[in-house]
Formats: C-alpha cells, structure tokens, sequence
C-alpha cells in the first residue's frame, strides 16, 4: 500500500493516478472538502488528515509499505505556513511513518535545497532532507528543477493566451533544465522499484536545459508569429503575480542549473518530454 501525500495538487494527483493505473492499492491523504473523488473512483483509498494534526498523519500511515509525499504550502494561505506545512508537518509525517515501519519515503524536495538557505521555502525543504536521513528509513530524496507546468504556464502560456506580452525579470537567457510534472510523477514511482534509489538524494530535470527566451522562440514557432517581450528590472513586480515569484524569476536569472539526465533516465527508463511537445500539448488547450 502506497501512501500519497499532496495528491490533491498538481504532481501528487498525476502520482496518484500513474500509481492507480499501474495497479497499486493506494491511500491518499486528503483534507475535508477538497476535490479528491475522481481518485477514489479510480479506486484511491481515503485518510481524512492534515499535515499540521500529527496523530492524523499517524492513522494514516498504519499498515503503509511507502509514502510518497510532494504536499507544500505554495499555493495555501492561512495557517498552511511554510514553517507549519513544509517544516513542522513534514517532519510530523516522517515520524509517523518511521513509527508505523514504512520501508521506503519518496520525498519530492527541491534542487538546490538547503537548510542555510535565507529563502523560507528552500530552506524548509533541505531541513526535512536533513529530519528524512536522519529517520532511519530507507528513503529517496527527489530534488527536481522548475516545473514547466507551473513556471512555464504562468510566465509565458498564460500571457499569450490572454494576448498579452510576456514579462521577465532580468534578461532571461540563463539556462535550466525545465522538467514536466509528469515525469517527475515517474522518477517518484519509480524509486519505489529501483534498488538504486534508496538513500539516495537524486537530481532530476527535462531532457536539456532551456532559458526563457529558449522557450519563447518554441512558443513562436508553433503560433507562428513573433512574441512581444517585455524586461523588467530586479525588483519587479509581475503584473498579477504573488510577490515571491516576481522574486524567484529574478533569482533564476542569477545562475544556471543545466542538469545532465542521461544516466538518471536510463537508470529509471524515463523517457524525457522536451519542451516542444509540453508546448504543443499547452497551446492544443487554448481552444
């Protein structure tokens, strides 16, 4: 039995569902009243529970073999804090499932990760890598690069879709290597298999590094006509967007994070998706 934690979001729900249609008996941690019951059709078990009520995380993880957790406080408010979701919570759930024998914790960190880190976010995730070691329970820390379901959505697809220009911070031809949701849904799942894989801190990105202006050239070539961009100092505010992603875009144009998967794809026999098919499948879904 398989343990999904964050399934209601975006990369936990693709986990849950890819561990479903693999045939797994899978649990997910869900809260009351959030959207979860196209995965109990699909045959999901629920645990009603939080990250911030330990003794729910505990009934939770009765009789689990793996957790697989990618539940954060991104896109929360409230009382789902950084400190009370993604540091005190997740250092909840790897005690309860320490206590309960759980023979194998996937956690889906960060690259770059770092408990010294003066950002809160990066910050709580290299602390909980560090609680996760620490644990005694094998374990696989999956540290991947942006996410172009949410980076790429938010900084090119959706302006281009409204017919609006796309706004960056700072000159945006550093290069990193852009990963898909989905992909990383299959490193998760497949660390559960991979002997390899336990004890493991593993970086994880797309198929080649790409900058902004790198994804804006394929955005071009499948609409066919030229992108109006527009540069914005550091400092910035995107128009619309909360404050720590004007901030994070403009630290993204302060280094490069080329990671190179040959090895790791063929060790998990993940089949990379590039940007221009992530592209194609994005702008299919305009009309």
């Amino acid at each position: 039995m398989i343990l999904v934690v964050g399934a209601t979001g975006g990369l936990g729900g693709k986990i849950a569902h890819c561990a479903l249609s693999a045939g797994n008996d899978v649990r997910i941690l869900v809260r009351e009243g959030s959207q979860y019951e196209e995965l109990l059709e699909l045959g999901a078990q629920p645990a009603f529970g939080d990250l911030k009520d330990p003794s729910s995380l505990e009934r939770a993880c009765q009789g689990i073999d793996a957790v697989v957790t990618t539940a954060n406080s991104a896109k929360r408010g409230g009382a789902d804090s950084i400190e009370n979701v993604d540091l005190l919570g997740n250092a909840s759930l790897i005690d309860a499932a320490a206590a309960a024998g759980v023979q194998h914790f996937v956690f889906t960190s960060v690259l770059g990760a770092n408990p010294q880190s003066p950002v809160a976010f990066i910050s709580a995730k290299g602390k909980t890598e560090d609680h996760l070691r620490a644990s005694g329970m094998p374990y696989t820390i999956l540290e991947p690069n942006i996410f172009m379901d949410v980076w790429v959505n938010a900084i090119v697809d959706s302006p281009l879709r409204a017919r609006q220009p796309v706004t960056l911070i700072g000159s945006g031809h550093k290069k990193h290597s852009f990963i898909v949701e989905r992909d990383v849904a299959s490193f998760a799942l497949g660390a559960l298999s991979n002997q390899g894989a336990k004890n493991k801190t593993i970086a994880i990105g797309g198929p080649r590094p790409l900058s902004w202006r790198d994804i804006v050239a394929v955005y071009e070539l499948f609409l066919g006509y030229p992108v109006v961009l527009q540069e914005l100092p550091p400092g910035s505010a995107l128009p619309g967007a909360p404050q720590f992603m004007s901030d994070m875009l403009a630290f993204m144009d302060t280094y490069e994070s080329p990671i190179n998967m040959t090895q790791t794809a063929s060790d998990f026999k993940v089949a990379l998706t590039p940007v221009e098919t992530f592209v194609r499948e994005s702008v299919a879904r305009w009309n």
